[in-house]
């Protein structure tokens, strides 16, 4: 198991480190958000939302497992939300809240772990933090209390899926290419 270091104490290097993964991950989301518009202009609209989410949630746990500080996760996926408005997102300002939403429920996951797991462990049950929370969030705010039981349970796995592999699997392999690098040594 991995602990937190130092006391939870920020270093430059740190702050600089989150500051890349935001700018970085504020023009992959923006970007991406044509990958959701292409997806609502077709029949496959009613999961949309749910199949690109797991992209426009990969900020926070990559800073989260890179750095191994408490807030991280929610710090860095709040600034990428940040960067993705500053760049004229569709979502204005509801881009911050989104951000936070997101961050908030992987930083549970982290906090699931007592922050001792920012491994594989620590991704799994930010997946499942962040899956749980956006779609209570989603339930409110998009509508998602008017579905029948059976799309929404649908919705669900598909969300599940997309944060699993975008927001575990592939930050996972990041995380591996970073360590072979030095950089976080």
């Amino acid at each position: 198991m991995q602990t937190i270091g130092k006391k939870n104490k920020w270093s430059l290097r740190d702050v600089i480190f989150l500051a890349i993964i935001a700018i970085f991950f504020g023009i992959i989301y923006q970007v991406w958000s044509y990958a959701y518009y292409a997806l609502a202009a077709t029949p496959l609209k009613p999961y949309a939302n749910d199949l690109t989410l797991g992209v426009w949630i990969m900020a926070g746990p990559l800073a989260g497992i890179l750095l191994k500080k408490i807030g991280a996760t929610v710090i860095g996926e709040l600034l990428a939300a940040a960067v993705e408005m500053l760049l004229f997102s569709s979502w204005g300002a509801a881009t911050l809240i989104s951000g936070f939403i997101q961050g908030i429920g992987n930083e549970l996951g982290f906090a699931a772990t007592g922050y001792k797991n920012w491994d594989k462990t620590g991704l799994l049950f930010s997946t499942i933090g962040a899956t749980i929370v956006t779609f209570i969030w989603d339930w409110f705010q998009s509508g998602y209390s008017a579905y029948h039981v059976s799309l929404l349970l649908t919705l669900l796995v598909i969300r599940f899926i997309s944060i699993g592999f975008f927001a575990g699997v592939l930050v996972y392999w990041i995380k591996q290419l970073v360590e072979k690098t030095g950089l976080m040594s």
